[in-house]
């Protein structure tokens, strides 16, 4: 790879820096590993589990074993993880329309979420395509403050003025294509714990907190629906996400998961497939073993991707883009934000990435119209696994100020390698975008 003494320089540098910072990140995922090792052995996992099933797939015990599996390990009394899930904004519409009715209230107390979300919820009205908004679920939203946290005397002053119309309070863990830091495990169970007092003192229906909690899994450890059994914070009712993101290790092929309280995860297995089936039925189709062996590797998986991103913060920082967060900033996701500052630099970001990718080495990204953006978007993910973030990607929205979206890397080394080509493709020869191609 063609790659400058200079930048090279520059990462050797960040490797002395982060030091302390990569040894904390190995002895999460050590802890990490222990959970999942301790919710395989209490499942008592074995060879027979690796058994797919078609049609009904009623009694797959693989299929059964990987939901309690995926409980035990987010710390929560219920949930499920398959591979019938198509995504994370597929898993995500689950959990809302499972727990959302006609007249009822979605209020989103981390401002607009993802893009992708917005069709879904039907933001802006009616639009005659199965949106919540079609069947009568409104939409409220309160934006974040300007240091990009919650507002949550804002959120607990909207319970206090409900009449027990507000359903789900919902909750974006990490930033999307927002600037602004993401939310820690603490931080969002004592949000929970505010606006249920506030529904509780007010003598209204609890709502249920739903997270998004794509791209967090595994960087903490401990998860948003876990009991932390402390005063002042609280389990929410359900986490979604998807497997080709931290908890799938890089090993499944699709999926998604939902986790959290008996009820929520209820409803939303009846959403999932049926009233009267929900969990019962739902064929694995030969999943189960990669979807085993890729809880089993997320949180090594999930350390070389946090390292990547504390690696990609240091090298572009250093060459005078601004970075959030920080290097040497703690983070609860695997997503580093690069400002390029205008279209080429995002553009030849992307394609340095693309450059150092086991797949597609050889292919130039575009911006195109992305199905579910308001922008067009350019993507690099040269991944063995179509649209996996937990393997090097990068993409953005052609936007100001043009801001690359750093995820994933299933080894350091390679995610090394993939963030030297994209700062050699961003200062090119003398420092001009996309010189390098």
């Amino acid at each position: 790879m063609v790659i400058s003494e200079k930048i090279r320089a520059i990462a050797a540098e960040a490797e002395r820096e982060l030091g302390a910072i990569f040894a904390d990140i190995d002895a999460i995922s050590e802890k990490n590993t222990e959970k999942v090792l301790d919710a395989f052995r209490e499942a008592e996992i074995s060879e027979s589990h690796f058994t797919g099933s078609t049609g009904y797939g009623y009694g797959d015990r693989g299929r059964d074993a990987i939901d309690a599996v995926a409980a035990r390990v987010f710390g929560a009394p219920a949930g499920f993880m398959r591979s019938s899930v198509l995504m994370g904004t597929h898993a995500l519409t689950v959990g809302l329309f499972a727990l959302l009715r006609p007249g009822d209230v979605m209020l989103s107390v981390t401002g607009r979420p993802y893009d992708t979300l917005t069709e879904v919820i039907g933001i802006g009205g009616a639009t005659g395509d199965g949106s919540l908004s079609d069947f009568g679920v409104k939409y409220e939203e309160i934006g974040m403050t300007a240091e990009g946290a919650v507002d949550v005397p804002a959120a607990v002053a909207r319970i206090a003025r409900s009449t027990g119309e507000i359903r789900v309070v919902f909750i974006q863990r990490s930033k999307g294509y927002l600037s602004r830091p993401t939310l820690t495990v603490r931080e969002i169970r004592r949000i929970c714990v505010a606006v249920k007092e506030a529904a509780r003192e007010r003598g209204i229906a609890v709502p249920y907190v739903v997270v998004d909690n794509c791209y967090g899994e595994f960087t903490e450890t401990d998860e948003p629906c876990s009991d932390p059994g402390t005063p002042g914070e609280e389990p929410v009712d359900l986490i979604i996400g998807s497997l080709i993101k931290n908890p799938g290790g890089g090993m499944a092929d699709t999926g998604g998961y939902l986790v959290g309280s008996p009820r929520a995860v209820e409803l939303s297995g009846y959403r999932l497939c049926c009233p009267g089936v929900g969990l019962d039925a739902g064929a694995s189709l030969g999943q189960n073993r990669n979807i085993l062996k890729g809880l089993f590797y997320a949180p090594h998986t999930v350390a070389q991707a946090m390292k990547t991103a504390h690696l990609a913060a240091y090298v572009f920082s250093s060459l005078g883009f601004r970075v959030s967060p920080g290097p040497f900033e703690r983070r609860s996701d695997i997503i580093q934000t690069v400002e390029l500052g205008t279209p080429e630099g995002l553009v030849g970001f992307c394609r340095g990435i693309q450059s150092a990718s086991p797949i597609d080495s050889h292919v130039s990204p575009e911006p195109w119209d992305m199905p579910g953006y308001s922008d067009p978007v350019v993507m690099a993910a040269g991944a063995f696994v179509n649209g996996s973030s937990i393997e090097l990607s990068a993409d953005g929205p052609m936007r100001e100020p043009y801001t690359a979206f750093l995820q994933g890397g299933l080894t350091y080394e390679s995610g090394k390698l993939g963030i030297l080509r994209a700062a050699e493709s961003v200062i090119g020869n003398g420092g001009a975008p996309y010189d390098a191609f």
